[in-house]
C-alpha cells in the first residue's frame, strides 16, 4: 500500500563498516537508490556527472543554498558538497528508497529540515575491534588512526540523536536489520493514512 519511498541516512565512526554495508544494501534492493551529492570539485578520472556526483561551479552551488535547494552542505577545503533536495524528492515520490551515508554533521542538518527520515547510526562491535579494522587498512599513520579512535568516541555520544542503532558485527545480519526496519517504517500509519482513507 505504501506508495512514498523512504530516506535512509546511514552514519557511524570510520572503520564501523557503513561504507561496506551501503554498497551491499544497494546491491541486494534495487528499489534502493544512492543519494547522489553535488561538488563544486572537478571530476576525478572515470567519474561521471549525475552518477557519481553532480558537478556544479562555486556559482551554481552558492545559489543552491541561497535557494534551499540541499537538505545539507558542507565546505571541505576548498571545495563544496551537499545533497540536492530535488533529486531526492523525485525518487521518494515515485516510490524509491533513498540511502544516504553521510557524516553526523550533515545527518543532523538533514534531520531538521526533513525529520521523516529513517536515522540509522552504524556502531563497531567494540572500540577495541573499530582501532584494528583501522589499522588493518595499512593506509594511515599512528597519528591518523588516533585521531580516528578520538573521533569515533565523540561520534558514537551523538548516537542518541538518531532513531535506530545497529552493532555491525556481521555484514549481512546489518543488512538484514536495516530491511527490517525499513519493512516496519512502511508499516508506520503515519506513512500510509491518506492511502488509507482512500481505499476504506
Amino acid at each position: 500500500m505504501r506508495k512514498k519511498g523512504l530516506l535512509i541516512v546511514i552514519s557511524g565512526p570510520s572503520g564501523a563498516g557503513k561504507g561496506t554495508i551501503c554498497k551491499l544494501l544497494l546491491e541486494e534492493n534495487p528499489h534502493i537508490k544512492a543519494s547522489i551529492s553535488a561538488t563544486t570539485r572537478k571530476p576525478r578520472q572515470g567519474e561521471v556527472d549525475g552518477i557519481n556526483y553532480f558537478f556544479i561551479d562555486t556559482d551554481a552551488f552558492k545559489n543552491m543554498i541561497q535557494e534551499d535547494e540541499l537538505l545539507e552542505y558542507a565546505k571541505v577545503y576548498d571545495n563544496f558538497y551537499g545533497t540536492p533536495k530535488k533529486y531526492v524528492l523525485d525518487n521518494l515520490e515515485a516510490g524509491n528508497d533513498v540511502l544516504l551515508e553521510i557524516d553526523i554533521d550533515g545527518a543532523l542538518q538533514i534531520k531538521e529540515k526533513f525529520n521523516e527520515g529513517v536515522f540509522v547510526f552504524i556502531l563497531p562491535p567494540s572500540l577495541e575491534e573499530l582501532k584494528n579494522r583501522i589499522i588493518n587498512r595499512g593506509t594511515e599513520t599512528m597519528e591518523d588512526i588516533n585521531k580516528r579512535y578520538s573521533s569515533a568516541l565523540k561520534e558514537i555520544n551523538q548516537v542518541i540523536k538518531y532513531d535506530y542503532a545497529i552493532v555491525n558485527d556481521n555484514v549481512e545480519g546489518a543488512i538484514q536489520d536495516i530491511e527490517a526496519i525499513l519493512r516496519a517504517e512502511g508499516c508506520r500509519v503515519i506513512r500510509q493514512y491518506e492511502d488509507i482513507i482512500t481505499r476504506y
